[in-house]
């Protein structure tokens, strides 16, 4: 009765065909107008690219731009020679906004002719387009005066003294000192005009280039901040201030600094040891190589054997840092806590800590607790999950082409990883020099963008003889600049869908591939030839459509989490504590909803494999027949990705600690061949995370195998009874343990209720 109520719920369990003999052939184009619109949103993702590519300047990432929007050092321009960049007021432009964009900060908008006119006063923070944007339509705004804006200018050279304008100018040093002045300066003027036109900076203080920008030479001596040999310095206009007002001015920009210089040591340490770290990660293939054809002829020894190798390499870790937690005891330094010590760049500082060590130990012995319990728990269910295993690793000996197709895989995700990064450079690089009509009096142009090339002979210059056209910002004000958000989440958006369709062809073709084996009354004899590649024929000529829209829902809903994190940082110097609560609800929901779609996406893919149905009608059945199937999806789920997430720690643990001993010379027989390195972490990580994914590529044809012959073994049970009439395609080994292990469950699970 239950049975009747359950397969009522969920659908109607399959019924004997004699003609079915596994992936069906004749078949047809399935969610045709999916295609068609996957299709168009290709074009027009190219498109967008062409556009991108057509506006976007990456020269804008290297090289840094004077206050006209002009590169610094870039050969074929009259600042060849200038290669770094000056700042009239280092207080007000050192900032992380001087680094990563492009301008420094404006002085503040006004917008005369309106009554609350005190009030519309803009921060010399905002960008001069925000700042006319904000003035009401019937004011007009008053743009800054462009020489008064603090000034950024190209120079061959950064100052290495001090001066002032005012000493400069009645000395010999105001040949070196007019270098720093506006190209095509002439002293034909006073010395306030020169300041106020901000033709030249009010003083000049010792520098030194940084990231091609001119910052000051701050040390310290005896605990005493100092610029030079000095503690002070003449701000130009007759006053003396202190060099902590140069540290408040540059402070915000530390962080960047010190973070570029990271990226720079890092990239030394990938120049001397590129090669060692293939040398790894080709080690880690033939480790998950070999691991792969053992688990072919050895599969239950093999698991035995990778579930003990675990075991040992976490008590092995233990043990280690027990040794390193007991060998620092006594020494100077190495109880200082990690909260007190902050962080740190050189990581290896950390290693000479007690308390790093021991959080280690802590970390390693819970997880080595949690595996030991789990295997205690589950040792029934790894001897059934072993049986599907040794099945799984026949199919993938007859198929064993399958184990090259994540290479496919991942050369059709960097192309889409190179796309999408690509244009978003040039997308973010499409900002254009915006120049505007400046002038003291009261003209009605002024604010009107203008061309400076053309301009003296325009109407304008001759409505307004006074009016100049200068530099206004760096940004854009075309229809186009308008829309770089929309097509930066467009971007992101057709990455997401491109992905998704690309890891969703990968499991079709898997899925049909195992699925022909499943199939095969008499393996390998009724196998057909090149099964992968006939798979992979059928998905592409009839599927194209179904892939993309089970990737087009997926894509949705990851296009949708990145705007909750970009909305949740935002809302982090908030107050609203139901705004943050909300937000992380809506996260956590749609975590959930994206993992319960990629389950049934999978499982969609290989109904479609097998049967070639569209892919609600696939995700349907696959669900359903999941469902008629609870007790034994309960048994085998997680079972056997646990057991492949074993092999996988396995093969990086191994990995791991082999880096680790080389990269820290702790290797006798080879101690001399590691390459010295600003942090040896740097190539353990890449080769860690870089086994990772190999190993990772190996193990997913094996869960794909696994999920498809579990389908089709729940498919077969339903279609045929095991009688000579009606004979069962699993085979006996498979059959006996599946059937008396999810028998057991099932007489556990009425036992309960």
């Amino acid at each position: 009765m239950e049975d009747e109520r359950k397969n009522g719920a969920y659908g109607t369990p399959q019924k004997y065909d004699p003609t079915f003999k596994g992936p069906i052939y004749n078949r047809g184009c399935t969610d045709v107008i999916c295609c068609i619109f996957l299709l168009l949103a290709i074009v027009g993702y190219v498109a967008v690219g062409i556009i991108a590519w057509t506006h976007g300047d990456p020269r804008k990432v290297i090289y840094p731009t004077d206050s006209r929007g002009e590169f610094c050092g870039q050969k074929g321009t009259k600042n060849e020679n200038k290669p770094y960049l000056f700042y009239f007021n280092i207080v007000k432009c050192a900032s992380p906004l001087v680094l990563l964009e492009f301008q420094c900060p404006t002085p503040q908008v006004t917008c005369p002719h309106h009554s609350l006119f005190p009030l519309l006063t803009f921060h010399a923070f905002l960008p001069v387009n925000v700042g006319w944007d904000l003035c009401p339509k019937r004011s007009v705004p008053t743009p800054p005066n462009p020489f008064l804006l603090p000034s950024q200018i190209c120079v061959e050279k950064c100052p290495d003294r001090y001066l002032t304008y005012l000493n400069a100018r009645s000395s010999r040093d105001f040949e070196y000192y007019k270098q720093f002045c506006v190209p095509g300066f002439k002293d034909n003027k006073g010395v306030a005009e020169v300041l106020r036109d901000g033709d030249c900076p009010a003083v000049l203080i010792p520098s030194k280039p940084l990231a091609r920008r001119c910052f000051p030479a701050i040390h310290a001596h005896k605990g005493v901040l100092m610029v030079g040999n000095e503690t002070t310095y003449e701000d130009g206009h007759g006053s003396r201030k202190n060099i902590t007002d140069l540290v408040e001015g540059a402070k915000k920009a530390n962080g960047v600094l010190e973070a570029r210089q990271l990226a720079m040591r890092i990239f030394e340490d990938y120049t001397v040891s590129w090669y060692w770290i293939i040398i790894g990660l080709v080690i880690a293939m033939a480790m998950s190589l070999l691991f792969i054809i053992l688990l072919r002829f050895l599969a239950g020894i093999m698991v035995w054997v990778m579930i003990i190798m675990v075991i040992l390499v976490l008590g092995y870790g233990i043990f280690h840092c027990y040794m390193e937690y007991s060998r620092l005891r006594g020494e100077a330094g190495s109880d200082v806590s990690l909260v007190d010590l902050g962080f740190q760049t050189d990581f290896r500082v950390y290693l000479h800590l007690r308390q790093t060590w021991l959080a280690f130990m802590i970390i390693l012995s819970i997880l080595e607790v949690i595996i030991i319990l789990l295997l205690i728990f589950l040792r029934k269910r790894i001897l059934i999950a072993i049986a599907l295993i040794k099945e799984a690793s026949r199919a993938v000996g007859y198929v064993m082409c399958s184990l090259l197709y994540p290479l496919v895989t991942f050369f059709l995700l960097c192309l889409c990883i190179a796309y999408w990064a690509s244009t978003a450079v040039f997308l973010s690089t499409s900002n254009e020099a915006v120049y505007k009509i400046f002038d003291d009096s009261s003209c009605s142009l002024t604010a009107k963008t203008c061309n400076p090339e053309t301009f003296p002979s325009s109407n304008e210059s001759r409505l307004c003889p006074n009016a100049r056209c200068q530099f206004a910002f760096y940004g854009g004000e075309s229809g186009y600049h308008r829309a770089l958000l929309g097509l930066q989440i467009f971007n992101a958006f057709m990455f997401f869908w491109l992905a998704n369709f690309v890891l969703a062809l990968g499991q079709v073709t898997l899925a049909g591939a195992f699925a022909s084996y499943y199939w095969a009354l008499r393996k390998p004899d009724d196998l057909p030839a090149f099964p992968l590649f006939s798979a992979f024929g059928r998905a592409l000529r009839y599927h194209t459509g179904s892939l993309a829209f089970g990737a087009l829902i997926l894509a949705i809903v990851q296009i949708i989490r990145v705007i909750l994190e970009y909305l949740d940082q935002r809302l982090k110097a908030a107050e609203n504590k139901f705004a943050k609560c909300l937000m992380t609800c809506l996260k956590c929901c749609f975590w959930c909803l994206e993992k319960f779609i990629k389950f049934l996406n999978r499982n969609a893919y290989i109904m479609i494999a097998i049967y070639g149905t569209n892919f609600c009608t696939s995700a349907r059945n696959a669900f359903f027949l999941l469902m008629r199937n609870i007790i034994r999806v309960a048994v085998l789920d997680k079972v056997t990705d646990f057991l492949f997430l074993l092999g996988k720690l396995l093969i990086v643990g191994s990995v791991g600690i082999l880096a680790f001993f080389f990269f820290t010379h702790r290797i006798r027989i080879v101690q001399d061949t590691a390459p010295p390195l600003n942090y040896y972490w740097v190539p353990i990580l890449t080769v860690i995370v870089g086994s990772y994914l190999i190993a990772h590529g190996f193990f997913s044809v094996y869960g794909m195998c696994v999920d498809t012959l579990f389908l089709c073994f729940c498919e077969d049970l339903e279609r045929n009874d095991g009688s000579q009439e009606r004979p069962y395609f699993m085979s006996p080994e498979l059959r006996d343990i599946l059937l008396k292990g999810s028998a057991e469950e099932g007489k556990r699970a009425e036992a309960e209720e």
